[in-house]
């Protein structure tokens, strides 16, 4: 018996509907083709599947344990089509976010916070684990997207600029540097720099700014909290290079001041690295969005606090 799901859809439909008439209406066919159909059925089965003298029109002993076979395995085909359709139309999938910078989770768990409440259906996940390595990972397809200030040429990877920055040194209220109004390279020389723990390329102090002057700070300490950094700035400890948009929420405070680097500062980008094929996937593209407003929205409201 060569059994196929239109077979198991006309049957359920017949029984729900009562009748031919009304069962092809629901399935898109005439009712001639819908009665061949069963009848082609019926003559492979090798026994009749409708007692056909009833009114409306009812399953036969054999015609139901063929119905139960239909209301078990269909649901299944459907459910398995819906998540189908889903993924085509870009409902349902993965977005896997790995970061080459440790302050991004400022910004970004907002980000993605607003993003899971319209794409519930789309796996969310932070891979840190992959910081140093985040860019192979995203080609591997291992992530999604990654947030890098370094956009590289890669096959296949495209980088949507998002935001841009000013890397500003953070020092002491009582620091000398804070008369002169900037600070040099030549200014660290003397100064234990307090970093987050990762590579020093990906550093804006060193890559930006020491590095292309042959400068080292006279210490390196690594701190994970950006809270911790301050208080150990705050009790002169140490200086600290961060974005300025990581600043603004402790402009106020008395205990600290805040300097460009070099006389005009320096200014940096932020961008979001995806693959190319995924740039059509709608969620996609929703979370370019908000990656590129939520910094732009908590700027506001920081300026607007201090104002108030």
């Amino acid at each position: 018996m060569h059994l196929e799901l239109r077979h198991l859809r006309s049957l359920r439909a017949i029984h729900e509907q009562g009748g031919l008439a009304r069962a092809a209406e629901t399935l898109n066919l005439t009712q001639s083709a819908l009665s061949h159909q069963i009848k082609a059925l019926e003559e492979q089965a090798g026994v009749e599947l409708f007692l056909r003298k009833t009114k409306p029109l009812r399953l036969s002993a054999a015609g139901m344990r063929l119905l139960r076979t239909a209301e078990q395995v269909l649901p299944i085909i459907e459910s398995a089509e819906a998540e189908f359709r889903d993924v085509e139309l870009g409902r349902v999938g993965r977005l896997h976010v790995a970061m080459e910078c440790h302050h991004c989770f400022d910004w970004l768990l907002p980000v993605l916070d607003q993003f899971r409440r319209t794409w519930p259906e789309v796996d969310l996940d932070i891979r840190s684990s992959l910081a140093l390595k985040a860019l192979p990972a995203l080609v591997r397809g291992q992530v999604d997207l990654v947030i890098s200030s370094d956009p590289e040429d890669m096959q296949g990877i495209v980088f949507q600029p998002l935001f841009d920055y000013a890397p500003t040194m953070v020092v002491p209220a009582s620091h000398p540097l804070v008369a002169k109004g900037f600070a040099e390279p030549k200014d660290f020389v003397t100064e234990t720099l307090i970093t987050y723990p990762m590579d020093r390329a990906r550093l804006d102090v060193y890559s930006q700014f020491l590095d292309p002057a042959g400068v080292e700070p006279a210490q390196h300490r690594q701190v994970e909290q950006t809270a911790v950094a301050l208080m150990l700035i705050a009790s002169g400890r140490g200086v600290a290079v961060m974005p300025d948009w990581v600043l603004r929420a402790h402009a106020g405070n008395p205990e600290l001041a805040l300097l460009p680097l070099g006389p005009q500062g320096i200014l940096r980008r932020l961008y979001a690295a995806v693959r190319e094929d995924d740039l059509a996937q709608p969620y996609i593209a929703h979370v370019l969005r908000l990656a590129r407003t939520e910094p732009v929205r908590m700027m506001r409201a920081l300026s607007q606090g201090r104002n108030m």
